[in-house]
């Protein structure tokens, strides 16, 4: 079983307004996110939210989605990533750290990353396009404990650095691994700027 983790509790401070509720397209930034997970192959969509949180969860009626509230949200992304992590099925065997902000990702580049885990390849596996790596990233459940010792406001990126030997880095012809919307310049209203050139 696979399970995805999907953040979306932070305060959105640099975009000035809670990035969930963002429209884009007739729909939010998060749902907007959320759709290349409900069409993969992953078995579970856990996803947490803090800041706003009373604001977003409407919006994730039908989702078919498990949400969780993240209270010490103001402690940064490690807390989510382990909020996360305790509200899993017991029987996953990884988990696909996702970004709240990245709508562009394609679902087969979720499924590829899946595939290269159950095919035994890594217990970390990540995106690369053009030799750059991006998100969502797998993580096996023998290193779920480097998870939860993260703390502050850093991701997974830490460990990815840290044992870079151990990452199986899979290149994928999708930029949208790469594109998040963190500031007001990256999204005009209700206009999908889709992924960099």
């Amino acid at each position: 079983m696979i399970s995805a983790i999907v953040l979306a509790a932070g305060a959105s401070r640099r975009m000035g307004r809670p990035k969930p509720l963002i429209s884009m397209g007739g729909r939010t930034l998060l749902q907007r996110t959320l759709e290349p997970l409900q069409t993969s192959g992953v078995d579970e969509i856990v996803v947490v939210l803090g800041h706003r949180a009373e604001d977003i969860m409407p919006t994730l009626r039908g989702s078919g989605c498990r949400v969780v509230i993240n209270r010490r949200y103001a402690r940064g992304m490690s807390s989510s990533i382990q909020r996360g992590l305790v509200s899993v099925h017991p029987r996953a065997r990884a988990v696909l750290v996702v970004l709240g902000d990245q709508p562009h990702i394609r679902p087969e580049v979720i499924d590829l990353l899946v595939e290269r885990f159950r095919r035994g390849d890594g217990t970390i596996v990540a995106p690369v396009y053009r030799g750059r790596r991006g998100h969502p990233v797998l993580f096996g459940r023998d290193q779920w404990d480097r998870l939860r010792a993260l703390r502050g406001d850093v991701g997974a990126r830490k460990l990815l650095d840290r044992y870079s030997r151990e990452v199986c880095r899979v290149e994928v012809d999708d930029p949208g691994i790469l594109a998040d919307i963190d500031r007001p310049g990256d999204v005009d209203g209700d206009r999908d700027p889709g992924p960099p050139a």
